[in-house]
């Protein structure tokens, strides 16, 4: 028989049910609150949440309880767009996108052709995003199929949810990073064969971005998605002038970039789009027609010099708007970061961020984003146990922040703004304590 794996965190607990609104106050029903909460899991999933006093009287006798009062408990943060493979180039110098992408980002891909780099690297990768409270991404491996091999590998064996896919480019870059057309696409093929569905992971067709594939690739590309629905799509749009102007001379028969993807068909309820700065109104609502989302990546946006996303121009259109970190050309993995970064932008567009918006946005509404909201995003009985527990008094002058907090918004918003990978105490993915702070 096999034993029941099941135990008890008491802590405050925070989870929403829908979006809470662009409002100080989230809309009715959107969230739920436990002051002192009680998170039952069992066997890698949530058997119930509750407060702590009605849920005690039902728990087993000899159950295990980690008592976190003074914490706080959300689901795990999701990353919806982050190169793995840029790990060790994060925070290199005065480059924007294009120049950015050929003195930086492909020497370093170019190491990911060895089996054994791509290990250690995928090893450090989740080692980072653990620490930082991220249980899910959405994550570009390089163009080597090693490089997929080693992170999906990597994230099996920790039993985490992840997508991940192979970077497709087959032009416009150095001829060691570049597939054969069709021999990308067999590759592609026999990852999917066995990497999706395997545990807790999915494949996403990863084509770099318009300028380093040809029509032939972007089609076949297009040609796999439509043939399995559970698949998902990555790739960038629209992050750089320079880069639309790029894509224009490339591609001169499509009305404008967006209109290059969806003559493949690589528009729908799965894909992702990273970036997406540089939209008119109507290719937004192109977007929302069918699905897609908008990787709103602020770090790597300001770092970059990319431009500043408009978020409520996507909303408007009711256009699904995720958050991300991009890393390398982001400035950090923690989420926590993202949100900070987030805020600095709406400010200066007029649209600051509020803390609702920003842990829905890091929870379930990149959750809803990914086609993920079944599994992940919430604090709920039947939902995989993948959670962090925040720590609001991780330094000495966030304490004395949130000492002086007198509703939940604002200890939200102080850890939105002060809070970094010290503010994250534990990572729980699968029903498993994957990161705890080491005491200082």
């Amino acid at each position: 028989m096999t034993k029941t794996d099941s135990r008890l965190l008491r802590a405050e607990l925070l989870s929403f049910d829908a979006d809470p609104g662009e409002g100080d106050v989230p809309a009715a029903g959107s969230l739920r609150h436990h002051e002192d909460g009680a998170l039952w899991i069992e066997n890698g999933r949530i058997r119930a949440v509750d407060d702590y006093a009605r849920l005690a009287p039902a728990l087993p006798e000899d159950i295990s309880v980690i008592d976190h009062r003074g914490k706080l408990i959300t689901p795990g943060f999701i990353d919806s767009h982050v190169h793995y493979v840029q790990l060790e180039i994060i925070a290199s110098y005065g480059r924007q996108l294009l120049d950015w992408l050929n003195e930086y980002t492909f020497p370093e891909e170019l190491r990911f052709s060895d089996p054994e780099h791509a290990a250690t690297l995928s090893e450090a990768f989740l080692e980072e995003l653990l620490r930082v409270g991220t249980t899910t991404a959405q994550v570009f491996c390089s163009s080597h199929p090693a490089s997929v091999d080693a992170f999906l590998a990597a994230s099996h064996q920790r039993g985490l949810c992840m997508l991940a896919g192979k970077v497709l480019m087959d032009r416009h870059a150095p001829e060691d990073l570049c597939d054969d057309t069709r021999g990308g696409i067999r590759d592609t093929e026999r990852l999917i064969g066995d990497w999706h569905g395997k545990g807790r992971l999915g494949y996403s067709l990863t084509p770099r971005f318009a300028p380093t594939s040809t029509r032939e690739q972007l089609d076949a590309t297009g040609a796999i998605l439509r043939s399995d629905a559970s698949l998902w799509l990555q790739t960038h749009l629209a992050e750089n002038t320079g880069e639309l102007d790029w894509v224009a001379e490339l591609f001169p028969g499509s009305r404008d970039y967006l209109a290059v993807y969806e003559r493949s068909g690589l528009v729908g309820p799965r894909s992702t789009f990273a970036h997406g700065i540089h939209l008119d109104q109507e290719m937004r609502g192109r977007l929302a027609e069918r699905g897609a989302n908008l990787a709103f990546c602020p770090s790597s946006n300001m770092f970059l010099g990319s431009g500043l996303f408009d978020r409520l121009a996507a909303r408007d259109t009711a256009l699904n708007v995720s958050y991300a970190s991009d890393v390398g050309g982001g400035t950090d993995l923690s989420g926590l970061a993202t949100l900070k970064a987030a805020y600095q932008v709406g400010q200066l567009r007029g649209q600051p961020l509020t803390a609702w918006q920003g842990f829905y946005g890091l929870t379930l509404g990149n959750a809803r984003a990914l086609s993920l909201d079944d599994r992940i995003g919430r604090l709920a009985p039947g939902m995989d146990a993948d959670f962090v527990v925040l720590d609001p008094a991780a330094t000495p002058l966030l304490a004395r922040r949130t000492a002086r907090c007198r509703a939940l918004s604002e200890t939200l918003f102080a850890l939105m703004m002060m809070g970094d990978d010290r503010s994250v105490f534990e990572t729980w993915a699968g029903g498993r304590l994957q990161h705890r702070r080491v005491a200082t």
